[in-house]
């Protein structure tokens, strides 16, 4: 088994998808899963575990080792392994005939999706009404054929089927770093003109999910926020941009709390001025914050605001973005330039613009807000241009793929974008700020289409006054920073 494993791993190239399922008997021993393929009576010390058994952290490591694009680790085996030896047992299970219940947790590698068949410390039933699988394996394979269903959406209809044929006794466990908005196991590629009747359509009345109270500084207010993410609980992250702090408002909350900054009288080490973007870090579990008014770039961890951490200096940084690997990218509207840093550089690598102000493709003026997607290539909101570029990875020159012809209203023309997103489809969202509206472009379209419209530039639920930063949740849902009405809007996809 150990030798099939490695000759899987070691298989594996560098962007793959892959797909690690085992069913099976397992146990966990001093917070560590192992892995069996049957009762394996030959373990009789706790060393044997580790030279009979597949430790299945190690395992998940290996994999992300060989830098996958992403990997979806599927482990039906959370039934109880009978260890005969009443040695390895600890203080709690002394004297009984069995390891401690079910497996553990594990530490979610990068771009990985851990699912259990059941919750952690919990057991599996053994057969589903079919009598040949496991109740986790049964339904699995009623949904793991289905083309073109995002692996997030996929595991909830998993769980939803596990839950409801034990009635509630069985709960399958995941755990999730994917970042891909859509990462499907059976993807079906159609034809342009198919992808395009797949367009997301949007409620036009939008529901206010933070602020709208006024401008102010109460938890309950913002003032003239600009960037925004979204995490997998529809926690909001906000960049409370002439509040100087960045807050999270959790989930159908009626205020925000403080991450970061917020005190205007703090000393350096904690205080924030008129930051513009963030974005989360997942490898090293911490914000990354454009702190644009003091002119660096800073790492600041959720649960320890005086421990952040410089790690960009001297930059006029408005917008931020972090590919799957964890490097980090920032526009800087002063030198209209966009870099890259690696985790482990002292220094940025320039990857667009950086040939002066102008109009050239090998130029930009004020970039803005940024987006990378899963191939590294960098939209960029070239804000003084009206345009959106974008730069293909180790290109010397960009295209232009939104806007571009002046400054203007039409659907050709975009005026001040700011927020950029590419959804899995490839269409790209543009906040046109100076429009007061959302437009939607298709690679190598002439127009775009508006998504959301303004409609006059108030504060009503069907209007915008200079949007802002854009964000998807998981369910596809739009949000829209509302700028200059002090709002976060939220426009359900239809």
């Amino acid at each position: 088994m150990r030798r099939t494993i490695d000759d899987f791993t070691d298989s594996i190239s560098e962007n793959d998808l892959v797909v690690f399922f085992f069913a099976g008997h397992g146990t966990q021993w001093n917070d560590q899963n192992y892995l069996l393929p049957v009762d394996n009576n030959r373990i009789i010390t706790k060393e044997h575990l580790k030279t009979r058994a597949i430790n299945a952290q190690h395992t998940l490591d290996h994999i992300s080792s060989k830098n996958p694009a992403a990997t979806i680790f599927l482990l039906d085996c959370c039934r109880n392994y009978v260890i005969k030896n009443e040695a390895l047992l600890d203080s709690q299970t002394r004297g009984s005939s069995e390891s401690p219940t079910g497996l553990t947790k594990m530490e979610v590698q990068r771009d990985s999706i851990i699912v259990f068949a059941c919750a952690p410390g919990k057991l599996a039933m053994d057969v589903a009404k079919n009598g040949r699988n496991g109740l986790f394996t049964f339904h699995l394979l009623q949904h793991i054929a289905q083309p073109n269903v995002d692996i997030e959406m996929l595991m909830r209809d998993v769980s939803k089927g596990v839950s409801n044929e034990s009635n509630g006794n069985q709960k399958p466990h995941r755990v999730s770093s994917i970042e891909s908005r859509h990462l499907s196991l059976n993807t079906v590629h159609e034809e342009i003109e198919q992808i395009q009747t797949k367009k997301n359509k949007f409620k036009q009345f939008a529901i206010t999910v933070t602020g709208g109270n006024g401008r102010g500084d109460e938890l309950s207010q913002l003032s003239s926020s600009f960037g925004i993410i979204i995490d997998n609980d529809k926690s909001i992250y906000i960049v409370d941009t002439a509040n100087c702090r960045i807050v999270k408002w959790k989930l159908n909350s009626n205020k925000g709390q403080i991450i970061a900054g917020g005190n205007r009288s703090a000393n350096q080490n904690n205080r924030l001025a008129y930051p513009t973007d963030l974005v989360f870090d997942k490898k090293n579990n911490s914000f990354i914050i454009s702190d644009n008014g003091n002119r660096p770039v800073i790492r600041s961890f959720d649960k320890n605001q005086s421990n952040q951490q410089i790690i960009i200096l001297n930059i006029s940084c408005l917008g931020l973005t972090i590919d799957k690997n964890g490097f980090i990218y920032v526009s800087d509207w002063c030198s209209n330039e966009v870099r890259r840093r690696k985790e482990k550089d002292k220094k940025c690598q320039l990857v667009a613009g950086g040939n002066e102000r102008g109009n050239h493709l090998n130029q930009l003026n004020r970039p803005t807000f940024i987006f990378v997607d899963k191939d590294y290539s960098l939209y960029i909101s070239d804000e003084k241009n009206h345009r959106v570029m974008k730069w293909k990875k180790d290109a010397k020159v960009g295209e232009i793929v939104a806007g571009g012809n002046g400054q203007g209203n039409s659907l050709k023309q975009l005026s001040r974008p700011q927020g950029v997103v590419v959804d899995h489809l490839g269409q790209i969202y543009v906040a046109d700020e100076g429009n007061h509206r959302v437009m939607r472009w298709c690679e190598g379209d002439k127009e775009g289409e508006i998504v959301v419209d303004g409609n006059g530039q108030k504060n009503r639920p069907n209007q915008l006054n200079s949007p802002a930063g854009l964000s998807f949740d998981i369910e596809e849902n739009l949000y829209v920073v509302d700028q200059n009405n002090h709002r976060i809007q939220k426009y359900e996809k239809i």
